[in-house]
């Protein structure tokens, strides 16, 4: 299997099967109990109108394990609906993980994969699997630079033959402009609104550019912070840009340092070449744009960008030479050093 398990969502792939799993990184969960209720696209339809026993969490903060026992349970879940009947094909994974992962969060996932009866596990850094996942050929000698947007993190890599020659990873996401959306309007406007009415905001009215129509307005529903009773506000696609702004610049200015640091002819590469954007952020209004401007650099968004990175992992199956060189596991005891199990 390839996994991508982020903090917004996991995305599963089987061999042979194409993508089997694509949900909601979300556990529900029994306050009294502490039994898992539901998982995935299940316990994202409790998400802010949860039962007064009942919590929804999501168990990967930033891209990295902040629950342990709950990201067991939703890893072994999805595993078990993408097994379908078919054991052999949940026994071996190669799963990726942000560059600037550290190796105790690094066995805090290899233990979850472990729980949920995956024995053989290879780890690929993101950037890499979405460079290979957004057409980059794995045997190309020129650089070529990807920067994946996901919920909570963006990686931004540049990779030669395969291989990474620069990487920068930052817990930085699309699920940002989601608490802002929250933070502005608890703080301006009096109202709390939970996740699922922020990332409706979001969609609808955010952008990186500014908006064409600055006044288009949306109705928005949710506490007063006064009262305590139910209320309601408009609120303006000029004024998420405001909120939108400061995250899409942080973005930009991530891109930038790791672009400085580049050798000179990897640098003339991605001068010619440009930059490719993948994952569930780069589908955010106006961002290849406003990056192509902030960085001078032409800026194109991979087809289906929120499955770059499964899709890189999948297609590493087929090169098991190249996956033994560039899987940043550490030696553990369900790792399978053999690469050629993957050719079974």
């Amino acid at each position: 299997m390839a996994i991508d398990m982020g903090s917004a969502s996991t995305i599963i792939a089987v061999r042979g099967r194409g993508i089997v799993v694509d949900q909601p990184s979300v556990v529900a969960v029994n306050k009294i109990t502490g039994e898992v209720i539901a998982v995935g696209d299940e316990a994202s339809k409790m998400q802010g109108r949860e039962a007064r026993d009942v919590s929804v969490i999501g168990p990967l903060i930033d891209g990295v394990v902040a629950d342990f026992e709950l990201t067991k349970e939703m890893l072994d879940h999805f595993v078990q609906e993408a097994r379908s009947g078919i054991s052999l094909v949940s026994r071996r994974a190669i799963m990726s993980v942000l560059s600037e992962m550290t190796q105790v969060e690094q066995r805090a996932l290899l233990s979850a994969a472990e729980k949920a009866r995956i024995s053989r596990v290879f780890m690929i850094e993101e950037g890499q699997a979405a460079a290979i996942g957004a057409g980059v050929p794995i045997d190309d000698e020129h650089a070529a630079a990807v920067v994946d947007i996901g919920g909570g993190t963006m990686n931004v890599a540049v990779i030669v033959s395969g291989s990474i020659v620069a990487s920068r990873g930052e817990r930085l996401g699309s699920s940002d402009i989601d608490t802002a959306i929250m933070d502005r309007l608890r703080r301006h406007h009096g109202l709390t609104i939970g996740i699922p009415s922020a990332e409706r905001i979001k969609l609808e009215l955010s952008s990186a550019v500014s908006p064409e129509d600055p006044g288009r307005k949306l109705e928005v529903r949710g506490r007063d912070v006064t009262s305590g009773s139910p209320g309601a506000v408009d609120i303006t696609a000029g004024e998420i840009y405001g909120v939108t702004a400061p995250i899409t610049r942080r973005i930009a200015e991530e891109v930038r340092a790791m672009l400085t640091e580049l050798a000179p002819e990897v640098a003339g590469d991605v001068f010619d070449r440009g930059v490719i954007l993948t994952g569930g952020g780069a589908l955010l209004d106006g961002l290849p744009q406003y990056l192509q401007k902030e960085l001078n650099l032409y800026v194109r968004v991979a087809d289906e960008p929120r499955y770059a990175i499964v899709r890189g992992l999948s297609q590493l199956f087929e090169e098991p030479l190249l996956l033994r060189r560039v899987a940043r596991t550490e030696p553990h005891p369900l790792i399978d050093q053999d690469a050629a199990a993957f050719e079974a």
